[in-house]
């Protein structure tokens, strides 16, 4: 109790700012603008990732880089009743959990597909061994540890990973959320589908997605939650696994294969 009000007195500018923003961004609610490519999704979590960042040390300063630190940690606080729902959720529908396993597990190696669109576009940029580390996984935590013990803190490998973890901390949120609105707006995928995909292996990011399909497509909202829970949850077991023996692999042969020649490219280019 004696902590409680200790944190309460340092931090209550934190609390404060929350209550605000949460009051701010109810009160805008759900904006969605059609971009001629999609129609874009803007979820109020969106809002406040954006309206947060500004209180923070480096724009508006209304809260130092310690308070900032403190709101970071909170989120896991918030997380846990959203992540108690959708287990309770799952455990409520095991039948239907089973009925589309084999589509859940087998949707794990869907993530491998992002190292072949983006080891090349990150070699056209110019990065080198950076992008093994950068590619080969959405690289959230257990990734970074990974990256970190196989190649050591100051690999080229493990600074493309951590840069990629900085990047998906800052923006990560607000960059799914609205990727998730643009390709259902397609009609190309399943609601379950898109749900199943949203489970990244990132909680706050998995929510984001699956907050704007279940927005978009009401009549799913409870199963979209479901397995987009159970699709991270599963993510976070095997991703590790995943990225040991299948992903690091996959990215090391592709960038031995694309290197010499992407690489060259971008030189020549350079040269001229």
């Amino acid at each position: 109790m004696k902590n409680a009000k200790t944190m309460v007195r340092k931090y209550w500018k934190v609390y404060v700012a929350a209550v605000v923003l949460a009051v701010i961004c109810d009160m805008i609610g759900t904006v969605k603008i059609n971009t001629g490519i999609g129609t874009l999704t803007l979820f109020p979590m969106v809002f406040a990732v954006i309206l947060g960042g500004l209180l923070g040390p480096d724009v508006l300063k209304l809260l130092d880089t310690e308070q900032s630190k403190a709101g970071g940690t909170l989120v896991l606080v918030v997380l846990a009743p959203f992540m108690a729902k959708m287990g309770i959720s799952a455990g409520a529908n095991l039948g239907k959990l089973v009925s589309v396993g084999p589509a859940l597990i087998l949707q794990e190696f869907g993530n491998l597909g992002t190292v072949f669109l983006s080891l090349p576009i990150a070699l056209l940029l110019g990065l080198k061994k950076e992008a093994i580390g950068a590619c080969y996984s959405i690289n959230r935590d257990s990734n970074l540890g990974l990256t970190t013990d196989i190649y050591g803190p100051d690999a080229a490998e493990t600074k493309g990973t951590f840069a990629v973890y900085i990047v998906g901390s800052v923006i990560g949120t607000v960059f799914i959320s609205i990727l998730a609105g643009v390709v259902a707006s397609w009609n190309i995928f399943h609601p379950l589908a898109l749900g199943m995909a949203s489970g990244v292996g990132s909680g706050s990011m998995m929510l984001a997605a699956t907050g704007v399909l279940g927005e978009m497509y009401p009549a799913y909202a409870d199963d979209i939650m479901m397995l987009g829970g159970t699709s991270d949850m599963l993510t976070g077991i095997t991703g590790i696994y995943m990225g040991t023996f299948v992903g690091l692999p996959l990215a090391r042969k592709l960038y031995a294969w694309l290197e010499p020649k992407l690489g060259k490219k971008k030189h020549r280019k350079g040269t001229k």
